[in-house]
């Protein structure tokens, strides 16, 4: 497994498996069956509401918890809640998460980002990250942190490179983890000419193609499935290398246009929302 060295000096692995819309009993399953093949990343969130399935599939899979990078977002409803980590790491199952993001920039997010940081420093949580935090949302965190966020989870694709954000992000060291990798099943993307010409050139499918120019371009990229042979096949990609020539190519397909495109009145709705957590 490849990996990126965070600006903390912890280590992620490129690719992972996400469980956004999976539901609980899909979720428990595409963990268990994805660590057993070789994933060792896996990133949920309070929003989900499948981090207990999640918890669940870890610990079914048979893989040692020290060797998971497990990674979960606390969503906005849960910024002032003082026991919010402690009650994610219970439905979780763990002591501590790799990784723990605030969701989205609603309601009183700054009391968000302060818990992380407290989590960060009595170990809760070994890295911290910022999530759809884009423009002036990340230049007034930059104003107010006390600990630099070691990941910043934004939509990425070759259509919509963030190529003005990974200016911000590069120079605190910041990874940026992309969600969308695949253009949220747009086929538009998928069929462009280049990937199946890349494809047929590596032996992969276009979209293994469009996963392994998430990597080369230095995104931990983490595709969702509830199709085993898709968790596979993404995996699948750290056996070749796309070259200069091909990423120069993909390059020309940024549009700088994206899919998803958040308001401010769903920031609100965002912040009055709480998750129906599972129960035991």
């Amino acid at each position: 497994m490849e990996i990126v060295r965070l600006n903390n000096n912890l280590e992620c692995p490129v690719v992972g498996i996400g469980t956004y819309m999976l539901s609980p009993t899909d979720a428990e399953n595409s963990v268990r069956e994805a660590l057993k093949m070789g994933y060792r990343l896996i990133d949920t969130a309070n929003a989900y509401v499948n981090e207990r399935a999640v918890g669940r599939g870890i610990k079914a899979s048979g893989v040692e918890r020290g060797e998971v990078f497990l990674s979960t977002k606390l969503w906005p409803s849960e910024y002032e809640n003082p026991d919010a980590v402690d009650q994610t790491l219970e439905r979780l199952g763990v002591d501590y998460v790799d990784l723990l993001f605030i969701h989205q920039p609603a309601g009183n997010w700054l009391a968000g980002y302060r818990q992380l940081e407290k989590a960060y420093r009595e170990g809760k949580a070994r890295s911290i990250g910022i999530s759809n935090f884009e423009g002036k949302y990340i230049a007034e965190l930059e104003t107010k942190w006390e600990i630099v966020p070691q990941f910043m989870q934004v939509e990425a694709h070759p259509y919509y490179t963030q190529k003005d954000l990974r200016v911000t992000l590069d120079q605190y060291g910041i990874k940026l983890m992309s969600w969308y990798p695949l253009g949220h099943g747009d086929n538009s993307l998928i069929n462009e000419p280049i990937f199946a010409e890349l494809g047929k050139k590596y032996g992969k499918t276009p979209a293994q193609v469009i996963l392994r120019w998430h990597t080369q371009m230095g995104f931990v990229v983490i595709p969702g499935s509830r199709n085993v042979h898709h968790i596979q096949d993404n995996l699948d990609i750290l056996d070749f290398s796309l070259t200069d020539e091909d990423m120069a190519r993909i390059a020309k397909l940024d549009k700088n246009v994206r899919y998803y495109h958040r308001t401010d009145a769903q920031l609100n709705q965002f912040a009055a929302w709480r998750p129906g957590f599972e129960k035991e």
